[in-house]
């Protein structure tokens, strides 16, 4: 794999302190316990670290750009300094431009907006909704799920070699699945979309906040990530990468920021001259807080020692997979098999329960969060169950019988803050459910699966 896991000999370190990590819950059987945040692949807590820097800047924050008076040029050098912590961070190269978006979605919506005419574009199924819809106006070729890294470059070669007519084209992949946390053969895939003329774009919304990401090293042309995911939920996202195309394309946004000059012309119309540097896709007042705490969560990973950090969680990831194989009626998600390096992102069903009515459970009896569904990949999901997807709102329904496919999966993530306390309850919690069965009954409210308070207790 072009992304390893760290050696196993790396020192190992504490978790890092995030915020929520003393936040107690109220259960369903009586009384309060400390929350076991197990969410991180849909929004990581925030970083100590980042929280306190965010908040040492706060007093001081002020217009970007153009402003004269002393906040506003402090807020403006440390807008543009995020970006080069961001550029360093992801081992931009020295051409490459780093533009601040909203998330890893708007990101790979900018870039397909930038895409030059008669793009195709090449996307393998079991992208996340974020990098498999925005390509809906270019001609887009999905890709059948690969089975192994190897098949996954044999396919995209394969199709790559077949297009026709030899235009520009894109190929848009994933670094860490968000569903069975496995590492994509990002390297690989980016030596062969160059081979056959090709760009390619990796969405690292799940592999930023697990391993270092350098853009150089990988060879991709552009990465994008969240900064939620990123410890830093403060609304903010980054695609950074080749500049061309974007200097090219009509600005993601028409307003103020993204223009350099506008005039009216004698027929009464407007003329634009906008920007070529990063500020004309990132038009409107910049989120300089979201920005900021980007940067501070790029510091504060780097400065821990992102070697120690993955080794800390390869741990963990070892820890649950074994802890969940204990458990003959659970069934761990994966596409390309059990010895395949990942994250700590595992999805699994369990034989004989509705998945929305066990992970209710986790949180209602035993205060650990999860996530159940398709987890906006829902082709992906698809084709790890070999079933057809649970309609919303279904946790109250029938629970699947014995040796019947589940219809949707429980996902459990975790990260840099997650204590080995948390790993340790959550698997108690899933032989004890499994064993002995859910304490309460559960029913549909407003599409969420809770108690149900008014029905007797199991």
């Amino acid at each position: 794999m072009s992304v390893s896991t760290a050696a196993v000999d790396q020192s190992i370190c504490a978790p890092l302190p995030v915020l929520g990590a003393d936040v107690t819950v109220p259960l369903v059987t009586g009384g309060d316990v400390t929350y076991a945040a197990l969410d991180y692949a849909a929004s990581a807590p925030a970083l100590k670290r980042v929280w306190d820097d965010v908040a040492a800047y706060a007093p001081y924050y002020g217009s970007v750009h153009r402003g004269a008076g002393y906040l506003s040029q402090l807020s403006t050098d440390l807008f543009e300094n995020s970006r080069e912590t961001v550029a360093e961070f992801l081992g931009c190269r020295a051409e490459d431009q780093v533009v601040f978006t909203r998330s890893t979605t708007d990101s790979l919506n900018l870039l397909a907006a930038a895409l030059p005419a008669d793009c195709q574009v090449f996307v393998f199924e079991t992208e996340h909704h974020a990098s498999l819809l925005p390509w809906r106006d270019a001609r887009v070729t999905y890709l059948d799920a690969p089975r192994t890294p190897d098949q996954a470059v044999a396919t995209l070669e394969r199709a790559l070699a077949a297009r026709e007519p030899h235009g520009p084209a894109l190929v848009c992949v994933t670094g860490a699945s968000n569903v069975t946390g496995e590492l994509w053969p990002v390297k690989e895939l980016a030596a062969a979309a160059h081979a056959h003329g090709a760009r390619i774009v990796l969405d690292a919304a799940q592999l930023a906040p697990h391993h270092p990401v350098d853009i150089t090293e990988l060879d991709v042309d552009w990465v994008a990530f969240s900064g939620h995911k990123l410890y830093a939920p403060f609304g903010s996202g980054v695609l950074a990468g080749r500049a061309d195309w974007l200097v090219d394309a009509e600005p993601y946004l028409a307003g103020g920021g993204a223009s350099r000059k506008v005039a009216r012309r004698t027929d009464g119309g407007v003329d634009v001259e906008w920007h070529t540097t990063p500020a004309r896709h990132e038009a409107g007042s910049p989120n300089v807080i979201g920005v900021y705490s980007i940067a501070a969560a790029c510091k504060a990973l780097t400065e821990a020692g992102f070697d120690r950090l993955v080794a800390r969680e390869q741990q963990l990831v070892t820890r649950v997979r074994e802890g969940l194989a204990d458990v003959p009626e659970v069934k761990v998600l994966s596409l390309f098999g059990d010895d395949a390096p990942r994250v700590g992102v595992i999805s699994f069903v369990v034989e004989g329960w509705n998945s929305s009515h066990f992970a209710a459970a986790l949180s209602a009896e035993y205060g650990i969060g999860v996530r159940d569904g398709l987890f906006c990949a829902h082709p992906l999901v698809r084709t790890l169950l070999g079933s057809e997807p649970q309609e919303p709102g279904e946790c109250g329904a029938p629970e699947a019988a014995p040796g019947e496919r589940s219809l949707n999966a429980i996902r459990v993530s975790f990260g840099a803050g997650t204590p080995d306390e948390h790993i340790e309850r959550f698997l108690g919690a899933v032989r004890e459910l499994v064993s002995k069965g859910a304490r309460w009954s559960y029913r549909t409210e407003e599409g969420r699966c809770v108690p149900d308070r008014g029905a007797a207790q199991v």
